[in-house]
């Protein structure tokens, strides 16, 4: 068997690659109606589609690798970013485009079945610390992938973004192949094909609605069918699932009271995240005289980019520090980085290292945050569901970023000004953005102080020397 130092780089560079995907794309977002001939409101898929993917993929893949192997699903996966990336790389029209970024958008269920691997062939000694890395990558690999999609796009075309990701799919590929172990844990039973229909039409329907709603408007005919629509079908879900015997997600597990609140701060945990992404990019490349930095996308992105190297640099003291205190706490923690890092922004964001000490306050945030959830979920739930779990707990963190993109895209839209035929935001719309990203991370601490502490009695694992 490798050596399981190997094993965690291996699946550490899997979740960087899938969370790299996220933003891919961000160079080049304001020139895709220019680059595909599309209006902005179609190149708005683009994007959108990722977010879908993901957040359908994430739990349905967490189901079919507890089934029928976690390092085949991973594989699986990986497969379709490639897949996804060339026919995004061949394209050049929007429908190829959005059709490739919803395949890339499946890789983010690496993330959550890698955790679960760790747990099923690790030495216990290891896990903590191991999973702190792994729920880093999904920070890291944005804000250290965004430096390099800006440079890429500085000086090539933007199909070379794609061939990269292709390529990089295929490394990741074979590493995983010659190193990760096959998975020996299974759960038996059927796929449930119909719980996973249900679950991604009426994910879809929510999601579009939340994403989409600034953009169609939050009253119009468009977003209440899919909103409403969506919460239907998931309530028709949630009661089907209840009912049968090998269900997609065994929902008693996930009420279970460490289970929902960790899920419900993951919520909160994923909006703060992405609040940031939104508001503080824009706020460095706006120019001086509208308020902003002025600064180039390259030079934002570097600005940006320490939050995801102290992420990384975090991740094997969240380790120690879960296992000798309990994972609770370092939610608790991350969760008050993220009040310090916003309420800093609040006071003082009239330099450019205002921000860059905000961003680090995010990154010891995230960092923490990221890591204590998984920890969280594997002490609460059976062995055999560690996949399932971990991929719901992924859906309830892309709901709240996918809710912070809406959110915080619409209220910069609506504090802006007209300058030289372009919308503009206001200083206004970035303090109102900041508030937001406070109050979610306040929602995220209440919620994480009233997570039970115990350690639950299906928290075994396999012990591997």
């Amino acid at each position: 068997m490798p050596r399981q130092g190997a094993i965690v780089a291996v699946l550490a560079i899997a979740g960087l690659a899938s969370s790299f995907m996220f933003t891919l794309v961000v160079p080049i977002q304001s020139k895709l109606p220019e680059l595909l001939d599309a209006s902005r409101e179609d190149t708005a898929w683009v994007v959108t589609a990722t977010l879908l993917a993901a957040a359908v993929f994430t739990p349905i893949a967490g189901r079919l690798g507890d089934m029928y192997g976690k390092r085949r699903i991973v594989l699986v996966l990986l497969v379709l970013l490639m897949v996804g990336s060339v026919i995004a790389a061949l394209s050049t029209g929007i429908v190829g485009v959005i059709v490739g970024r919803a395949l890339q958008g499946a890789v983010t269920g690496v993330v959550p079945l890698g955790i679960s691997i760790m747990r099923d062939v690790l030495h216990e000694n290891r896990v903590d610390a191991a999973i702190a890395l792994m729920s880093a990558t999904l920070g890291v690999g944005g804000a250290v992938g965004m430096p390099v999609s800006a440079l890429i796009t500085e000086t090539s075309d933007w199909h070379v973004l794609f061939w990269m990701a292709a390529g990089l799919g295929a490394v990741v590929l074979v590493l995983v192949v010659l190193v990760v172990p096959p998975s020996v844990l299974r759960t038996p039973g059927r796929f449930d094909l119909v719980g996973a229909a249900g679950l991604a039409v009426g994910l879809t329907g929510v999601l579009l609605a939340v994403s989409r709603g600034s953009t169609w408007g939050w009253t119009s005919p468009a977003t209440l069918a899919c909103g409403v629509g969506g919460i239907l079908v998931l309530l028709v879900w949630g009661r089907y699932e209840l009912r049968i015997t090998d269900p997609l997600l065994d929902l008693r597990v996930a009420a279970r009271p460490a289970v929902l609140l960790t899920n419900l701060a993951s919520v909160a945990i994923g909006f703060s995240l992405f609040a940031s992404n939104v508001a503080y990019p824009q706020m460095l490349e706006l120019p001086a005289a509208v308020g902003g930095f002025g600064l180039t996308l390259l030079q934002a992105s570097l600005v940006i980019m320490p939050a995801g190297l102290v992420m990384m640099v975090l991740s094997p003291f969240s380790g120690r520090l879960a296992r000798s205190v309990g994972p609770r706490l370092l939610l608790v923690l991350g969760s008050i980085a993220l009040i310090l890092a916003y309420g800093f922004s609040l006071l003082w964001a009239s330099e450019v290292w205002h921000l860059l000490v905000a961003n680090l306050l995010i990154g010891v945030g995230i960092g923490f945050g990221y890591a204590g959830m998984p920890m969280l979920i594997m002490r609460s739930v059976p062995p055999t569901e560690t996949g399932a779990s971990n991929g719901l707990n992924a859906l309830f963190r892309s709901l709240g970023t996918s809710t912070a993109a809406a959110v915080i895209g619409a209220v910069l839209a609506a504090f802006s000004i007209d300058r030289d035929g372009t919308a503009v935001p206001t200083p206004a719309a970035f303090q109102m953005s900041f508030a937001l990203g406070l109050g979610a991370a306040v929602v995220a601490l209440a919620v994480a102080v009233c997570i039970p502490q115990r350690r639950d009695r299906h928290e075994t694992r396999p012990s591997m020397p």
